[in-house]
């Protein structure tokens, strides 16, 4: 069956100015029309696969695009959309992107394709120009969750991630510890890494101390991107006494890695994750962390989306409430009386030592 990557490869232009020229949006050149309809002519394309179903067929089916079925913050939040859709009598269809900007516009063509009455979406970046333009454009009703709009009339679940991460930087002040670091999933692959960075640096600007450069590292790394980025900022002068991360899963592997580097983890050195994941609880010492509801946002995703399927609800942003859940992995600072094993730590990377 042809779908609507078929047609934008044969018209050389991407998926999302293929749905706006079948949409009759007016945001296309003449040219660029010409060629879309030529393609679907010659590929004898059907516009009723795209996202029309609402109005000619019903699929019964929803769309969801997350980064990673890996990370059980979206697992969670799958859960909360699978349950909802169910009371509904709908069906999820679901796609990653693997956190690569460059497959969020595919996935979402390919759910568009299916003939799904809804999208749920968590994108690298509401921001890029191909999802703003979908977005804008689309006549699939479609809820943000994770991420927060850039432009008005796109609605979305999220909690606020800035305001979170400022929440988490102040407890890590609050303890005793000034000197804070950051490593952070690719601010390229996810806008919510970009924004809580934001968060920490306002909360050390707050205090009055210095915010150091994010250290970013694949949302998918290798064992050894994470020793890398961990030896950067504990191997200097003045190392921090404390990390952040962008989410739980960088965190757990920022303390395997800083275990590698021979640092008791919070006693040489404290971490903090975000998310909230059940795993950080198990792990010893439990993970300190930002918590959010992801079952109740995949929940609450589909209810909003649900209400602007049927015309009921205009859309909106539905900011969700996050809390701070202490763990062992982040302590008080020892005080700089005390002896700084890190400055004696060294291990192995990649065959030589590290110094």
């Amino acid at each position: 069956m042809t779908t609507i990557q078929d047609v934008a490869d044969r018209a050389g232009c991407a998926i999302s100015t293929v749905s706006r020229v079948l949409n009759g949006s007016p945001h296309t050149s003449e040219a660029t029309r010409e060629r879309v309809l030529q393609a679907v002519a010659d590929l004898g394309y059907r516009v009723n696969t795209l996202g029309r179903s609402l109005k000619t067929k019903q699929t019964r089916a929803l769309g969801v695009l997350i980064p990673s079925v890996t990370n059980p913050v979206f697992a969670s939040s799958l859960a909360g959309i699978e349950e909802a859709a169910r009371k509904r009598g709908f069906d999820i269809i679901v796609t990653t992107s693997n956190y690569a900007p460059e497959r969020d516009s595919a996935a979402i063509g390919a759910l568009s394709s299916r003939g799904v009455e809804g999208v749920l979406l968590t994108v690298t970046d509401p921001a890029e120009a191909e999802i703003r333009a979908f977005l804008r454009d689309t006549e699939v009703p479609c809820v943000l969750l994770y991420n927060q709009p850039v432009e008005k009339g796109v609605a979305a679940v999220t909690v606020d991630n800035r305001r979170a991460t400022l929440d988490l930087a102040r407890e890590a002040i609050r303890l005793g510890h000034r000197r804070i670091g950051y490593i952070s999933g690719a601010f390229g692959s996810s806008d919510r890494a970009r924004i809580r960075y934001e968060g920490y640096c306002a909360a050390m600007e707050e205090a009055g101390l210095e915010p150091l450069f994010a250290r970013e590292v694949p949302f998918v790394g290798r064992d050894i991107d994470f020793l890398a980025a961990v030896s950067a900022l504990v191997e200097v002068k003045d190392p921090p006494t404390a990390l952040l991360c962008s989410n739980d899963l960088l965190a757990i592997r920022v303390i395997g890695a800083a275990r590698t580097l021979g640092l008791s983890v919070p006693d040489d050195l404290s971490v903090a994750g975000f998310d909230g994941i059940d795993i950080g609880r198990m792990i010893a010492p439990s993970l300190a962390t930002i918590e959010q509801p992801a079952t109740a946002m995949g929940r609450t995703a589909v209810d909003l989306l649900f209400a602007l399927m049927n015309g009921s609800r205009d859309p909106e942003t539905v900011l969700m409430a996050h809390r701070f859940r202490p763990g062992g992995s982040l302590a008080a600072h020892r005080g700089e009386d005390q002896p700084d094993a890190r400055r004696d730590a060294r291990a192995p990377i990649n065959g030589k030592q590290n110094r």
